[in-house]
């Protein structure tokens, strides 16, 4: 039996606006276990984001029940680390003083930090670069950094808020697969939020779709396509395009694709 990581019951988030209450989320039912790869998949606006967040506790003031490794989201024992849309290293520090600014408040000794952080960089294709600063670094190489920085900390869960949308596509393909090999590396449990149909086909286990007013999961979409997986492998187009139809279909923007679903997406 898989063991559950995250467990959210009734969450609901709502913002004050001179208007009124703006809801963002309501009534999020959701299961994450142990060394998934889940994508939270959604048009932009709907909620993925705030979501993401709560998880972070970068906001506390919701509704519902959260629990992360069977405990209240604020007393779990369980680490979990943040990846932004934007690298946010600090530019006046080096690649390993970057990483050096959240590892030292670790209990842990000097020694051993410095080879995590060694051992984390080489893990993301960055060793060489450590006495680099972040303008020294292409967009690619600082996304590395921030991957590289967030598995410093040893996370059981990896919270990533749609990390390679700033990228061109060559580049984000590239650390697609790496982030890949490092989930398979590690056996992290990822989180990973996007509102790329084809970039949440190729990563992930598990796809839970959100759409808004207010954002709400719609629609959970096991993914059974066999790893490793290709770029050109036809599948991987065929499942997202038929989740893109399967998604409008739900909204009323098309018309019902369910018979020429394949069986992993008509049947979850």
């Amino acid at each position: 039996m898989r063991k559950s990581l995250i467990k959210i019951r009734g969450l609901r988030k709502s913002f004050s606006q001179s208007s009124g209450c703006l809801t963002a989320i309501e009534n999020v039912q959701l299961d994450i276990y142990e060394k998934e790869f889940v994508c939270i998949l959604g048009p932009s606006g709907c909620g993925k984001s705030t979501l993401l967040n709560i998880l972070a506790r970068l906001d506390s003031q919701y509704e519902g029940s959260v629990e992360v490794g069977g405990a209240p989201l604020e007393e779990t024992k369980l680490r979990m680390a943040y990846v932004f849309q934007e690298p946010r290293l600090l530019p006046w520090l080096t690649l390993k003083q970057n990483l050096h600014f959240v590892t030292d408040s670790l209990k842990i000794d000097k020694e051993s930090i410095d080879t995590r952080i060694g051992s984390n960089l080489a893990l993301v294709g960055l060793k060489g670069f450590e006495n680099s600063y972040p303008y020294q670094l292409s967009g690619g190489m600082q996304q590395r950094a921030a991957i590289a920085r967030a598995l410093c900390i040893d996370p059981e869960i990896l919270l990533m808020d749609e990390p390679f949308s700033g990228l061109d596509e060559i580049t984000a393909r590239s650390l697609r697969k790496e982030l890949t090999r490092i989930w398979q590396e590690t056996g992290k449990a990822v989180v990973f939020v996007t509102h790329n149909w084809y970039e949440a086909s190729y990563l992930a286990d598990r796809i839970l779709v959100m759409k808004d007013r207010p954002g709400h999961i719609i629609k959970e979409v096991p993914v059974l396509i066999d790893r490793p997986r290709s770029y050109e492998d036809p599948r991987v187009f065929e499942f997202s395009s038929l989740l893109v139809k399967d998604f409008l279909s739900l909204i009323g923007g098309e018309e019902s694709t369910e018979e020429n679903m394949p069986r992993e997406v008509a049947n979850s």
